[in-house]
């Protein structure tokens, strides 16, 4: 159901003679609740805030994997990870080679796509092919050579590469083939903001009437986790002032998981990426772009408080970045839609980074590619307070996330979720109106409903020729308890790091992490 205020759509006729531009902005790693408006009282993020304020916030809004590169193709393909291929992160080892990472694990990965595949018409590649000028800046993590932004629709690429994290972190010299550096001390985010906003403004002094998709994607906030000294500073002293809880972390199944969000240097991450977003909202005002430009919000995966660098809590969300639960792939999911009026709107209607592309089409007016399957829906329906038919949601990472997750697919339907497990063929059923954090499975209570749910994912996984993992034959049951011992055992170190960093001495080098000028 949508809230209180529903979008109101203006006449087309109020909008033909417009184009209708795009700026789609996304988040790397950032969780359901790391934003003020979905649900923070530490983090800020006042601009990004402004998107929500001004448009449509979908509180069951998903990432279409718990990790990155599968998400990030299916936001370009309208597809679920199964049918583009990309089912992990690329990189990620697969078959025999998995068992370098000394998991222990009962299972071996399957192989996966390692880059977008080129028959497939990408988002950029439609609009272009429509009129459309097509610009893409940030993380891309979808491929290496010949696979990168510009051979699949962006006519401009500032800073895509194979890499799917900030390889010479937040402050220039970024260590980044496709980005020039910029002084000394410059912050990534804040260049990625500046280098759109010089799209834009070339592009319309050159053709006012030509749309424009502007696809700004953060690095942020991957790790490495950076901030400069006075942002840590200002959050160091919020957390005191709130009160420093002295547990924070608890284990949950395979990896010790954050419980608090009190992470100072994440929170100045959060706050350098959230300037960033202030930067290019208030160039579309100035511009007089605002009034015939959507913007979409998102981010990749759910929040990470487990693996990488434990930095976020995602409750009362279970999991996070690569595990099952709902942290994983519960995501913020904002869209601000010119000729529409919506202080404040929300809808509970659960919605999937597969439907981003044939909503914009919807919007630009575009017709989806003849021939090419999409599992998306367009959500203009919803924006102009209209019904769309019930569906289910899926998932499927046949994968051992870093963060703790297993190989598992889900299936949300309705308020019921199911989860199946490949390790030893087990299903777990939630019903998350009752049971937001997923602690109490129901398969007893209701098993018409489990088995119901088993059909339409198994009927799914079926007709998609979803790949799965098999079993390891060096699989070691004794070696695989003595690792998640020591990660049982690691939770006091984590609760050290996290207590760390809330001390006033603190600091993590000389010039944090390049921000701050150093005299020679």
């Amino acid at each position: 159901m949508l809230g209180a205020t529903s979008l109101l759509c203006l006449p087309l006729a109020a909008q033909k003679n417009q184009p209708k531009n795009i700026l789609f902005i996304l988040a790397d790693d950032l969780g359901w609740k790391d934003l003020s408006c979905t649900g923070s009282d530490y983090y800020e993020s006042p601009n990004i805030d402004r998107i929500a304020q001004n448009g449509i916030r979908f509180t069951n809004g998903y990432a279409a994997c718990s990790v990155s590169s599968p998400s990030r193709a299916s936001i370009l393909t309208g597809q679920y990870t199964p049918r583009h291929g990309i089912t992990s992160w690329i990189g990620d080892p697969a078959g025999e080679a998995w068992r370098k990472n000394n998991r222990c694990t009962k299972l071996l990965p399957p192989d996966y796509a390692r880059e977008l595949p080129k028959a497939t018409i990408t988002l950029a590649e439609r609009l272009k092919a429509h009129g459309y000028k097509t610009f893409f800046a940030g993380k891309w993590h979808l491929g290496d050579v010949g696979s990168d932004p510009e051979n699949h629709g962006f006519e401009i690429n500032i800073g895509g590469w194979e890499s799917g994290s900030p390889k010479g972190g937040y402050f220039s010299p970024y260590s980044n083939p496709r980005l020039p550096d910029g002084p000394k001390g410059e912050n990534l985010s804040i260049r990625l903001a500046n280098e759109t906003n010089k799209f834009i403004e070339q592009h319309i002094k050159k053709n006012k009437k030509q749309p424009f998709l502007a696809y700004l994607s953060f690095y942020a906030v991957h790790a490495p986790i950076q901030t400069t000294r006075e942002r840590w500073e200002y959050f160091r002293e919020k957390a005191e002032k709130q009160g420093i809880q002295e547990t924070g972390f608890v284990f949950d199944r395979r990896l010790p998981v954050r419980q608090v969000q009190d992470d100072p240097v994440y929170a100045g991450l959060i706050q350098q990426m959230d300037d960033a977003v202030g930067i290019v909202l208030n160039k579309l005002k100035e511009l007089g772009l605002d009034k015939n430009t959507l913007i979409v919000f998102t981010s990749d995966n759910g929040g990470v408080s487990s693996g990488d660098n434990y930095a976020t809590s995602n409750l009362p969300l279970r999991g996070g970045k690569g595990r099952q639960w709902e942290g994983g792939v519960r995501v913020p999911f904002l869209m601000q839609i010119p000729g529409t009026t919506s202080p404040h709107t929300t809808s509970a209607i659960p919605v999937i980074g597969t439907d981003f592309y044939p909503t914009l089409l919807d919007y630009a007016g575009i017709p989806m590619p003849a021939g090419q399957v999409c599992d998306g829906i367009s959500l203009l329906p919803v924006i102009q307070g209209k019904d769309i038919p019930s569906r289910a949601l899926f998932w499927h990472y046949p994968h051992y996330g870093n963060q703790g997750g297993d190989p598992a697919s889900s299936i949300r339907e309705g308020d019921w979720k199911l989860i199946y497990y490949y390790e030893d063929n087990r299903y777990e059923l939630y019903n998350l109106a009752i049971d937001a954090t997923e602690s109490e499975f129901m398969n007893a209570q209701y098993p018409e409903k489990l088995n119901e749910l088993r059909i339409k994912l198994n009927a799914w996984l079926s007709g998609i020729h979803a790949t799965t993992p098999v079993a390891d034959p060096q699989y070691d049951p004794v070696k695989e308890s003595g690792y998640l011992k020591n990660q049982q055992q690691s939770v006091s170190l984590r609760e050290k790091q996290r207590l760390e960093k809330l001390q006033p001495e603190w600091s993590p080098n000389k010039d944090w992490w390049k921000s701050m000028i150093i005299p020679d």
